[in-house]
């Protein structure tokens, strides 16, 4: 016999589908947080507008996560102690417990992995979206300019691994001249030992933790005039010994060593080479849009490599092709 249900009773049994969906979207719904770079802070006008923007866009809860005072802190204050307050924080904040997702500004994605590799009892990071970050290192101190500049930047680069500028300059921790390796290996205290470069002291948990990441997007701004060169911000770098040629991303020691866990998780689809024709860190809301808000709402391709097609970089280039 045909059962025959009352249009009151479907109309219940829908309102019900509706909320338990609903319930299901908020309560899987990871929230994010935001790394400045050098030089700013979490009150600046652009980082509480670019929070705003992608809170908004990717229906997800943003935090900018301070270090200090920010500007100030973020120039003279040492990375792995800004790791470690960072860490601190990320631990008491309850709304992250479940997992969360970071969106990293140059030097910020630095504290990013600090945050990512070293901190113990930290909720999970799922997804790590990277811009214009140093992860290979720089062969210049970042934000330096004119003729003042140049000549400072240079009597930097001289003792740039005495521990006075080591103790007293943040950038300093990754600034990686390829023509002193030894010093920087030895002298150099935050980049060697994130990178697991120390041949003697690599660290495995550091790698389990790194490559746990679901999805790890690194975005390059091909027009990138402070990082030196742009290719840091994929991981690529100059080889040892050299300034030139810059090594693409899979033919650095880091990646084909997998000394963090780089080739993990890009052989398990899940590192994404993305670039933007700009400046360093110019994102326009097009931008925002297309590269960050997809990957914090899940929607992100999922395919090995993703690139533009008639870029003159990409992860696979041959050396001479840079």
């Amino acid at each position: 016999m045909a059962r025959h249900f009352s249009p009151s009773l479907i109309i219940t049994a829908l309102l019900i589908l509706v909320v338990a969906s609903s319930f299901v979207s908020i309560s899987t719904a990871l929230p994010f947080v935001v790394f400045h770079g050098l030089g700013d802070q979490c009150i600046s006008p652009e980082m509480i507008k670019l929070t705003h923007k992608l809170s908004k866009w990717s229906s997800y809860k943003g935090y900018c996560i301070e270090v200090g005072d920010g500007l100030w802190d973020s120039w003279f204050r040492p990375l792995e102690v800004q790791v470690a307050e960072v860490c601190e924080k990320i631990k008491k904040m309850v709304e992250l417990k479940a997992g969360y997702n970071i969106v990293g500004l140059s030097q910020g994605n630095l504290i990013a992995r600090g945050v990512i590799q070293y901190c113990d009892g930290a909720p999970p990071v799922k997804t790590f979206i990277s811009l214009g970050g140093p992860h290979a290192g720089t062969a210049s101190v970042p934000g330096c300019t004119g003729i003042f500049c140049i000549v400072a930047d240079n009597l930097i680069k001289s003792e740039v691994y005495s521990d006075y500028v080591q103790t007293h300059l943040a950038p300093s921790g990754y600034v990686k001249l390829p023509n002193d390796i030894p010093s920087y290996l030895k002298k150099c205290r935050f980049l060697p030992k994130l990178n697991n470069e120390l041949p003697h002291a690599r660290n495995v948990t550091y790698k389990q933790r790194f490559s746990s990441l679901e999805s790890l997007v690194l975005i390059m701004f091909e027009d990138d005039a402070v990082l030196i060169p742009k290719e840091t911000a994929w991981f690529g770098y100059y080889p040892n010994g050299a300034f030139t040629p810059v090594l693409s991303p899979r033919k650095t020691e880091l990646y084909t060593q997998d000394w963090i866990g780089l080739k993990t998780l890009d052989k398990a689809g899940k590192v994404k080479f993305l670039k933007i024709d700009d400046d360093h860190l110019s994102l326009d809301n097009r931008n925002m849009k297309k590269y960050i808000v997809p990957y914090l709402s899940g929607s992100g391709s999922s395919s090995r490599v993703d690139y533009e097609e008639d870029s003159s970089s990409s992860p696979d280039d041959d050396d001479e092709d840079f």
